[in-house]
């Protein structure tokens, strides 16, 4: 199913044009499982550690070493490393670069990941939510525009010391979120992982010391202006990165061009209220599954025009297409659930 033929919008801004290099910064989770079952069951961790667990002394410490001494071999600078909160979890998160390198970047970090966890006799996934009872595999990537060599997101007149444009960027993303969630969570399972009470936005809203936000204003370091970033919170390390930082720069531009105006930050744990609570309070609610998502991206002119005609169909038609033989699926869930009642 195709866009609306009508075509108003204007071709988004792009970086170059407007004077910006586009810097991220991502932090990238994925598991190490003793195996990858092809017959549906669930995969067994490969070790039992905790978050930035250091009495693990399984295949964990071992492998990100090699991980690491890998990429930088290859160029690629990793700026830390730690064991996440699920079992088996990582985290490994790359020193920043711009947005196409970074893109590039990520690209050869998956396959490293994975060749250097088959020398270790384990196996590697960026699955968005492999496990129902541990966190999902998030890609909390943080954004910063620079002019040069000065950071256009930093305003030291600002309580926060973040700039009108790094405003307007926050809002630009907030606007367009959900017209762009299946760009940035492209998958069917990626919406196991947005789900309330889990570590992982579902709604739109920013904050500053706010982990269920969908954007993060970090904290500032002081007297070092180049530091001033936000960080966007509800990709997955299964995403495109290129299409990702594509529609995420994008609508963030949008909003540095046409001054959109960022609403009051919330400092609510959004995690802990009810639906009925969020609507109350004003919150729009992320999409809640892949087939939402494509229903917000079809009619959006900004990605239409950000990923250009090809693209964008083909990505409509390809994940059409994997929602609808996901839905056609009876699930161990509802055999489980279904079959000895009913």
């Amino acid at each position: 199913m195709g866009r609306p033929a009508a075509r108003a919008a204007p071709r988004p801004v792009q970086a170059g044009e407007a004077g910006f290099t586009c810097y991220v910064h991502p932090e990238i989770e994925f598991y190490l499982l003793r195996g990858l079952p092809s017959d549906g069951t669930t995969p067994e961790p490969a070790d039992s550690g905790g978050y930035f667990d250091q009495a693990s002394h399984d295949v964990a410490p071992h492998f990100r070493r090699n991980v690491i001494e890998t990429l930088e071999s290859m160029g690629i600078s990793v700026e830390f490393s730690h064991h996440e909160g699920g079992p088996g979890q990582q985290e490994i998160d790359l020193r920043y670069a711009d947005a196409l390198t970074m893109a590039d970047n990520i690209m050869t970090f998956r396959y490293v990941v994975k060749e250097v966890a088959i020398t270790q006799g384990v196996r590697a996934s960026f699955m968005p939510k492999p496990f129902t009872l541990h966190p999902g595999s998030a890609m909390h990537t943080h954004f910063s525009l620079f002019e040069g060599d000065r950071n256009a997101f930093h305003d030291p007149n600002d309580p926060y010391e973040l700039s009108e444009t790094g405003k307007a960027f926050v809002a630009g993303v907030l606007r367009h979120a959900r017209e762009m969630s299946a760009v940035t969570n492209q998958w069917v399972n990626s919406y196991k992982r947005l789900i309330t009470g889990g570590e992982a936005p579902t709604a739109v809203s920013w904050g500053h010391a706010n982990r269920s936000a969908l954007v993060r204003v970090p904290m500032y370091s002081p007297g070092k202006s180049s530091t001033r970033r936000v960080e966007i919170r509800t990709l997955d390390s299964a995403c495109n990165p290129y299409l990702a930082f594509a529609v995420i720069l994008g609508a963030g531009l949008t909003g540095v061009q046409k001054g959109y105006e960022l609403p009051p930050a919330t400092e609510d744990d959004v995690w802990s209220l009810t639906e009925t609570e969020r609507r109350a309070m004003g919150y729009e609610a992320l999409p809640q599954n892949l087939n939402e998502a494509l229903a917000s991206m079809e009619h959006s002119e900004l990605v239409a025009e950000i990923l250009g005609e090809h693209v964008f169909d083909f990505f409509l038609r390809n994940k059409r297409s994997e929602w609808d033989a996901y839905r056609r699926n009876v699930t161990p869930y509802e055999l489980a659930t279904y079959l000895p009642v009913l």
